[in-house]
This record gives structure tokens, sequence and C-alpha cells, in this order.
């Protein structure tokens, strides 16, 4: 296969511990996140030559430059698919309290950036595709691992995945769940509100325009929001819609009136609610102010979207899951994930899409990041065993 290779050492075919601590090892930070970071060119190359060796037939294709998806297919070409998907890229490690890159073991868990998010779901992915191809012989359907770049910042690559026609029937993405069944998360929208006031001399009130204090009176209409509406906004599984206020700046000195301010927000949506919603609700807030203070000069501008996710939980990767995980004598939990991922996507693709995987999301982009080796070991048996009874099917 064509990619750059980081050179880690063979991986025992299906060991899904050895090869989470073998990706842990290679730095694939988001560049985008990470200036002068590597991306995920290494990694890509390296979980490419493991599953060529394990039997897979694998492509690369560049998002960006030196930026690569990893398509990696077992069974026959043009079946019914099964996608088992997750991401190749991490955040940075500023802050961590342990060695970022050294896979160390310590109280039967791996430590590492990624670890948790989601290296040990890809490892789990791949080993479980392995073993239950090896045991089903020949059979009639394929499954799909894909390892995709940028899903910590704008999903290049699972939006270029399913652009270029990679399909699926339905879709596990590993990220992490502590074992339960995720059918729905939220979504974000980002948002910058930005105030124009008039700059003048501290002393003179009569002719500033303080764009600080009038993001602070839009701040206020924000607090009301979202212990308001928001709050009465609810999803069985995900709680309630937020909105909340990320960064602010402006102001040019302690003796003048603030020319602008720029306020960035964040809302995180339910399923059914869009960037346009948010984007208006935010446009109200502001008219509120205005309606009171006519000299309120505020633009909203939408930064940045991606859509909640939510499946049916009678759809029937959640009871293949489901049935897998009690086969293996596991808790079946079915949750709501707080966090965003390329679920979204696949499902906006029309590919029925859950997450499963091991380690907490909690533990995500924290100074401490570390995934239990037995939820590794849970995870692979039950992925495996979804992954079986999709292959023994005959049609």
């Amino acid at each position: 296969m064509g990619g750059v290779s980081a050179g880690i050492s063979p991986i025992g075919f299906g060991d899904a511990i050895a090869l989470t601590q073998a990706l842990v090892k290679i730095d694939s930070r988001n560049p985008t996140l990470c200036p002068g970071s590597p991306g995920e060119a290494a990694i890509a190359g390296a979980l490419g030559d493991t599953l060529s060796a394990w039997g897979f037939f694998v492509e690369v294709a560049e998002v960006q430059a030196g930026r690569p998806n990893l398509i990696a297919r077992i069974g026959p070409a043009k079946a019914p698919a099964l996608m088992f998907a997750g991401h190749l890229d991490t955040v940075g490690v500023e802050g961590m309290t342990h060695a970022p890159f050294d896979a160390a073991i310590a109280d039967d868990c791996i430590y590492g950036r990624g670890s948790a998010d989601m290296k040990a779901g890809l490892a789990v992915m791949c080993a479980a595709a392995a073993l239950a191809h090896a045991d089903a012989g020949r059979a009639n359907r394929q499954i799909i691992v894909a390892a995709v770049a940028d899903e910590e910042y704008e999903s290049l690559g699972m939006r270029a995945l399913v652009g270029m026609g990679v399909s699926a029937d339905l879709a596990i993405v590993t990220e992490p769940t502590r074992l339960a069944i995720c059918p729905a998360h939220r979504g974000f929208v980002w948002m910058d509100v930005e105030f124009t006031g008039r700059a003048a001399h501290g002393s003179r009130y009569d002719i500033g325009v303080d764009a600080i204090r009038h993001a602070g009176l839009v701040l206020a209409e924000m607090d009301a929001l979202d212990a308001g509406a928001l709050h009465a906004r609810t999803h069985p599984l995900l709680g309630r819609a937020s909105l909340h206020a990320s960064l602010i700046e402006g102001g040019i000195g302690l003796s003048t009136y603030p020319n602008s301010c720029r306020l960035s927000v964040e809302r995180r949506t339910l399923p059914g609610e869009t960037a346009s919603d948010a984007v208006a609700e935010m446009q109200a807030a502001c008219d509120r102010v205005r309606s009171r203070r006519p000299e309120l000069s505020a633009r909203v501008k939408l930064v940045a979207a991606q859509s909640a996710s939510d499946v049916s939980a009678d759809t029937p990767v959640v009871k293949m899951v489901e049935r897998a995980m009690a086969a293996e004598g596991l808790a079946v939990s079915i949750e709501g994930l707080s966090a965003w991922t390329d679920a979204a996507v696949l499902n906006e693709a029309g590919i029925p899409a859950i997450c499963f995987g091991p380690g907490d999301i909690a533990l995500a982009h924290a100074a401490e990041e570390f995934v239990p080796i037995e939820e590794i070991v849970k995870a692979t048996s039950v992925m495996a065993r979804v992954a079986r009874g999709w292959l023994a099917e005959t049609n």
C-alpha cells in the first residue's frame, strides 16, 4: 500500500491491546489544531501495514496534502457492508501529566494521548473485523474499516469518505462510550457576535459607545435563554440543549471607550435543531437588547456547525450490538453521547450509525488520558461477535 510507515513492530493477528499501544506511540496530532504537528500520514501508513498483513485490502486516499484516510476491506467487494469507523487524529498534548506517546501500562490501563479518543477504538474495530473474517471463512458480505483524518476539527476525512462514494448498510463508530450503546449525540454551532462601539476618551461619556458593555447585555440575554427556553428543550438520551460563552475580546486601553468587542459562543444542539435556528436565537437576543438600547450594533456570524445524530433504539445496528453484549455476558446500557462524532456525517449520508467503544469520553483531550485494558478486551469480543453475525448472513 502507499503511505508513510511509522516503522512499528509487527502486531500479532487480532491483538487489539498491542495495536492500541502501537498506535498511541505514533504522534498524530491534528495540524490544524496544533500547527507544525505531523497529522495522520504516519499512523495511516502503520495501520495500513498491519491491516495488509492481516488480510485486508487497503486503500489510502488523501484528504489534504499529507493527510490521508485509510479504507480497508475484507470480504467480497460490492457485497452488503458493515462499516467500522474511527478517526486517526488527536488533539494537542499541552498540560498533560504523563508522557503523551509512551503508551505506558499502569493499573491495567494504557496511558497516552489518544488512548481513549480513540486509538483503542481503532484497534478494537480492526482486530474484531480480522478475527471475525478468519472465523467466517468464505462469506457473502464484507466489512469496511474506515480510519479517517480531521475528526477533531472539521471532519474533512469522513466527509471526503462519503463524498467519494464509500458506503455501507450500517456502521459502528468506536468512539469511547464506556461500552454503552450510544445511538444519539449532540451537535454544535459556533458563532461570533461582533459588536461595534465608538472609541472616545474615558471621560467623554457623551460621545463614547462601550462595545464591551453591550456584549455584557447580550450575555445576560444568553443567560436567560439558556436557563429558560433551552432548559425546557430536551431529548430522552441527551438531556437539554445548551448555550455558553466561549471567548471574549475587545477594547483598546483603560482610559478609552472600546470601539469593538467580539464574543464567541457555542450552542450545543439536539436532534432536529439546525444552525439556522441557533443563529436566529442569537440574533433575537441582540434584537431584545437593541429594543432597549437602540445604539447597539451587533452582527451574528456563523463560524462552523455540525449536526446532532439520532437513530432509533430499534434500528438493526443497535439490536446487533445488544445481542452481542448479552451473548458476552455484559450488561446492556443505551445512552446518549455528550460529544459530537462522525456518526452524524454517516447518518446524514443515509448510513445508520451508532457509537460503541472502549474508554471514557470524559478523558478525551484531558491532562490524564487512559483506557482500561479490560474494556479493550470486552469491546473486541463484542465487535467480533457483531461482525461474525453480519458475515454469517447469506444475503
